[in-house]
Parts: structure tokens; sequence; C-alpha cells
């Protein structure tokens, strides 16, 4: 079974050219690749660097770049990219008639 034990709760983030790095309350560091986000890829340092950690550290907020991310996610390595994957591979799927 993958459960984890506690919410994961942010507390601090900062970011290097390819690398969003996430620091959780228990002590942990997260680096997810900003490929994972191609809003932020995209974006510039400046607009990376204007978040809002959200829901008491459960969330990570940018307003102006329309982005909000689930820390819980990613430990579960959600991101962007493979979220609009497995949507895009749910709408080829064509359901069945059953006799």
């Amino acid at each position: 079974m993958n459960t984890l034990v506690s919410k994961p709760l942010a507390i601090n983030l900062h970011f290097n050219d390819d690398t969003m790095w996430l620091e959780l309350a228990d002590g942990r560091q997260l680096g997810v690749p900003l490929a994972y986000f191609p809003r932020l890829l995209n974006a510039a340092p400046e607009q990376r660097e204007e978040y809002s950690i959200s829901g008491g550290g459960t969330g990570l907020h940018w307003n102006k770049l329309d982005e909000d991310i689930l820390v819980e996610n990613l430990l579960l390595g959600i991101g962007d990219v493979q979220t609009r994957s497995l949507k895009a591979e749910a709408e080829k799927v064509t359901p069945r008639m059953l006799n």
C-alpha cells in the first residue's frame, strides 16, 4: 500500500535554471524538473519567484502564471505534463458496448 503518513507541507521554495526546489516542514527537500510544469519553465525567473504557499503548506500558487500545484502530487511524481498526457490518452479511448 502506498500511503503518506502525514500531509507534506511546504515551507520554502527556490529555483535554479531547470529545477524547482521545495523544502518541506519535516526537513525533506524535493527537486522537481521545471519541464514538469511548462508555465514555470517558460516563465522569467522573476515570475517564478512571485509564488505563495497556500493551504497551510499543501499547495503552491502563482497568480500571474495561473499555476497551482499540490505538494502531495509532487511527491507522487505528478506534474502538469503527466496530467495533460493522461487526459489526452483517456480521450483517445473509445467506450465499447457490451452485448
